[in-house]
């Protein structure tokens, strides 16, 4: 085993989102690459980014990647779809690392799963108005027909905890039923708090349709870059470690973190104002 390979596979995984909704990326990926130790900032003072500029959300991007290369970071992962469609492009040009982002894994898993080429697409507003999944789907295959509707209520009701009950059911009629005037076979989930609707989505959509939950492709699409790069954490090693960092609220993002992970989270510290740098 060289020295050079055994000093790259031995750094963590970055991670970023707006907030919490990107813990669920996180989890599939402990689930996919157990032994790799991760650092995860959610942006807590500035969320949400789904209402704000390209320019801002780029610049807040920036500021997210360049906090992570603090612990030497093999890889980042924009596991915020509002960020990943905005300026995932800038950050690719802006660092040698590698940085993933959550759309094009989702669509490719999309495009795997429609049978009849009509794909629908949830998601904020900014996620939405990008036009980044349809995007990237029509360059996979150009005849699809992709569907969009941004969904701006789920991530308050997910944030609050209301993942069912009568309000939740009438406001995702309200935006998904036109998606299935449609006849889409296919829905990706275009934002990272939506998995924790499934149960709500599935039952206006239908069983017929086929819901496509970005996370678990990223967190594929993470293991085939590790294996590419020879980067994956070696089996003979301590513990994984994941910490948490936020911009504000640190025990807000704990008690709404342990209901993304489905386990507790012991520490989350607050990041100064490198924000404002």
């Amino acid at each position: 085993m060289s020295e050079i390979w055994y000093k790259k596979s031995m750094k963590p995984i970055g991670i970023f989102d707006s907030g919490i909704g990107g813990l669920t990326v996180l989890k599939e990926i402990q689930e996919e690459v157990p032994r790799e130790d991760l650092v995860y900032f959610g942006d807590t003072a500035r969320v949400p980014y789904g209402t704000k500029s390209k320019e801002t959300i780029t610049k807040f991007s920036l500021d997210n990647v360049r906090f992570l290369q603090n612990f030497d970071v093999k890889m980042v992962v924009v596991a915020c779809n509002t960020a990943a469609s905005l300026s995932l492009d800038v950050l690719k040009t802006s660092f040698s690392m590698p940085i993933i982002g959550v759309i094009e894994p989702g669509a490719k898993e999309a495009l795997a799963a429609t049978k009849n080429g009509r794909i629908g697409v949830i998601g904020t507003k900014a996620t939405i108005g990008s036009g980044s999944y349809e995007a990237c789907l029509k360059r996979l295959k150009p005849s699809l027909k992709v569907y969009s509707q941004a969904c701006p209520l789920f991530v308050p009701f997910v944030e609050e905890g209301w993942l069912d009950g009568e309000v939740v059911t009438q406001v995702a009629k309200t935006y998904l039923e036109p998606l299935k005037t449609f006849g889409i076979d296919t829905l990706i989930l275009g934002c990272t708090h939506y998995p924790l609707l499934s149960s709500v989505i599935r039952k206006t959509v239908g069983e017929e349709v086929s819901l496509v939950n970005s996370a678990e492709e990223t967190a594929k699409e993470v293991r085939r870059l590790l294996t590419k790069l020879k980067a994956e954490a070696p089996r003979k090693k301590g513990n994984p470690e994941t910490r948490f960092f936020v911009s504000d609220e640190p025990e807000q993002f704990r008690t709404l973190g342990e209901r993304f992970l489905g386990r507790s989270i012991t520490s989350v510290a607050k990041v100064g104002d490198y924000v404002r740098g």
